[in-house]
């Protein structure tokens, strides 16, 4: 009887996942909004202890009233260190840096360069063993356009951004 109960908890250890979530040094594809709503798709490093995402969009942006359809363009990159993690879970401190190349609305052509610092906070949670749902909260600061040069900020913003990420391990 001992021989039959050791040989079925040996076997239902074997068979279940030997992790739940936030494997260190993984590779996640996936798309990311960022507070300042800077988007695209994304990869992101999970090395553990901290997580390093960066980010590639593009999108039209139709002005209307006969103007010519404009392309956006989004980068951005982001860094979070785990204060706190479990086994389907973490949260993180960071924040990210995000550059939109916009069309100038302002009726004089050419682009205009967003930058925008983003101090924030991260939960993410592990809904499958390699798929992670990012929630993110903090201040969006607009630090530089192509108009102006302004280091002191020209707006904050309170938001959140979100992100899902697909790690391969």
């Amino acid at each position: 009887m001992k021989k039959t109960t050791m040989i079925a908890a040996i076997l239902l250890i074997a068979s279940s996942t030997a992790f739940a979530g936030g494997q260190a040094n993984t590779i996640g594809l996936g798309a990311e909004a960022d507070i300042a709503g800077v988007a695209g798709a994304s990869i992101a490093y999970d090395a553990g202890k901290f997580e390093v995402d960066g980010l590639l969009g593009y999108r039209r942006v139709d002005p209307g009233m006969g103007a010519p359809v404009q392309s956006t363009y989004d980068f951005g990159g982001r860094f979070f260190y785990h204060v706190h993690s479990t086994a389907l879970s973490d949260f993180g401190i960071g924040g990210g840096l995000g550059l939109a190349s916009v069309p100038n609305m302002g009726g004089t052509g050419g682009r205009q360069t967003d930058l925008y610092l983003e101090p924030a906070f991260q939960i993410r949670l592990f809904i499958a063993s390699n798929v992670a749902l990012s929630f993110s909260a903090g201040v969006s600061i607009a630090v530089a356009d192509a108009d102006t040069s302004l280091i002191s900020g020209q707006g904050t913003v309170l938001d959140g951004g979100a992100a899902i990420h697909y790690y391969f391990f």
